[in-house]
């Protein structure tokens, strides 16, 4: 749009320019041309006539002489008008020759040259001519003794006037053709021009949202081209890129998956030896007894570790699915924490039963729930507090918030953003945690799966907060 408004701006800004410089000379020379013509004639009417005017003239003489000087143009309409001192007369009687002015007649007074002018009156245009009348063999001679006679002519100019009129139709006509041209040329110009910005802008969209497959037509040699070129290149150079990227995570998911699933047997073998020797470690020796409850513990880390990161490698693969049921949230969150035992720990505050209903999938949600209380119990300060609560956004499916909040110095800022990665740790040189790691981690990646949130924060008075959002939907 632009451009065609551009080149609409340049055709009309050349053609009036165009049109006003033709039409003034134009102008000119139409009105030179009709203003030479009406004095030569006048000239040669005068010439004619003045010598048999007699000296001094009376007003019967300058009424005489005015007629017979307009009679000599029989097709124009010539008003003349002659003074002589005082005295004036015109072709016309009765003719107040309002169209002369004082300047004028002064000028023809002293001047031996012919004087002319065009005035507007109430009927249109005119040219109103001077001619002071001389002694001599030429009426026009400088050199020649003024006779005091003056003789003066009025001529419309109606016709160039019209001429002028037809000059400015013209103009203007010519202006709405240019115009025309002016866009059509403009959209051929943005045919050829914005046609290949147009499919770049198309194909750099289509490599955002990933289809790096793209690829441009090429056509011509010109800085358009040789744009196409560079993308086309770029583009293969991305996909390549990525590909290999692609690859190598496809190889660690592998990995990590593989080795995740052959520990779990050896490790399943452990658990059930270190079930074992618990058993009889009251009746080992007490450094064999601490042995036995140091691998006995960290078995149970090692297999908990394992069971993480296969969970982590099915949200990987995108096989991570959901079993869902409609449940009672509340009554889900009392069975989670009652079955670990922090019924009496963990301080709640749930709204009634049936309130905060919905379809979830309730081994996910008791993850959730349990991973949120046992980061704030291990991590955090006592007392902790689990709180729920329905809210119901216009025009959406009612969310199911919950609160975990503890009582402990809260999470450092520079922290905060990371807390959801994997494996992170604030603390640089901590080696060893008492967890996997990736608790949160798998939290977000279930409440994600549900389609809700889950953000962290430090509370005014201290401590952390973690806040998920569940959608409620229900059974139809």
């Amino acid at each position: 749009m632009r451009l065609v408004v551009a080149f609409a701006l340049v055709a009309v800004v050349a053609t009036v320019t165009t049109g006003a410089l033709t039409f003034r000379a134009a102008r000119t020379d139409l009105l030179q041309q009709g203003q030479d013509t009406v004095i030569t004639q006048f000239r040669d009417g005068v010439d004619s006539v003045a010598p048999g005017v007699s000296f001094p003239p009376t007003r019967s003489d300058l009424q005489s002489f005015a007629t017979q000087v307009a009679r000599t143009q029989r097709t124009a309409d010539w008003r003349v008008m002659a003074t002589y001192g005082d005295l004036s007369a015109t072709s016309q009687v009765g003719d107040g020759f309002a169209e002369l002015t004082p300047a004028m007649r002064d000028s023809v007074g002293t001047r031996a040259a012919t004087v002319f002018q065009r005035v507007a009156t109430g009927h249109g245009p005119a040219l109103v001519v001077g001619i002071p009348v001389r002694f001599g063999s030429t009426l026009y001679d400088g050199s020649a003794d003024s006779s005091g006679l003056a003789v003066f002519l009025t001529v419309p100019q109606d016709s160039e006037q019209g001429y002028v009129d037809a000059l400015v139709a013209a103009v203007e006509r010519a202006t709405v053709p240019a115009l025309v041209v002016a866009v059509l040329l403009a959209l051929l110009a943005a045919r050829g021009v914005l046609r290949p910005v147009r499919a770049l802008r198309s194909a750099t969209r289509q490599i955002a949202e990933g289809h790096l497959e793209t690829r441009l037509a090429v056509h011509g040699s010109d800085e358009l081209a040789g744009l196409s070129h560079t993308f086309n290149d770029t583009a293969a150079a991305l996909e390549e890129s990525v590909a290999e990227l692609r690859r190598m995570e496809a190889r660690a998911r592998r990995f990590a998956a593989d080795v995740s699933h052959e520990l779990r047997t050896p490790l399943a073998a452990m658990a059930a030896v270190t079930d074992v020797l618990d058993e009889d470690a009251a009746h080992l020796d007490p450094d064999t007894a601490t042995a036995v409850r140091l691998i006995s513990e960290e078995t149970v880390k090692l297999a908990r570790l394992v069971d993480d990161l296969m969970e982590i490698s099915r949200f990987d693969a995108g096989a991570a699915d959901l079993h869902l049921d409609e449940v009672d949230l509340a009554e889900s969150v009392r069975r989670s924490l009652a079955s670990r035992g922090w019924q009496d720990t963990i301080g709640t505050l749930l709204p009634p039963p049936d309130t905060a209903r919905g379809r979830v999938d309730p081994r996910r949600l008791d993850v959730i729930v349990a991973n949120l209380a046992g980061n704030a119990l291990r991590h955090g300060e006592e007392p902790v507090r689990l709180a729920m609560t329905v809210r119901e956004p216009p025009g959406a499916h009612p969310l199911a918030v919950i609160e975990v909040m503890d009582s402990g110095p809260g999470i450092p800022d520079d922290v905060l953003p990371h807390v959801f990665d994997r494996f992170y740790k604030s603390d640089t040189s901590r080696t060893r945690t008492e967890g996997s790691g990736l608790g949160l981690s798998i939290t977000a990646e279930n409440v994600h799966l549900h389609g809700g949130t889950i953000t962290a924060a430090n509370r005014p008075g201290g401590g952390a907060v973690f806040t998920v959002a569940l959608p409620l939907r229900r059974d139809v």
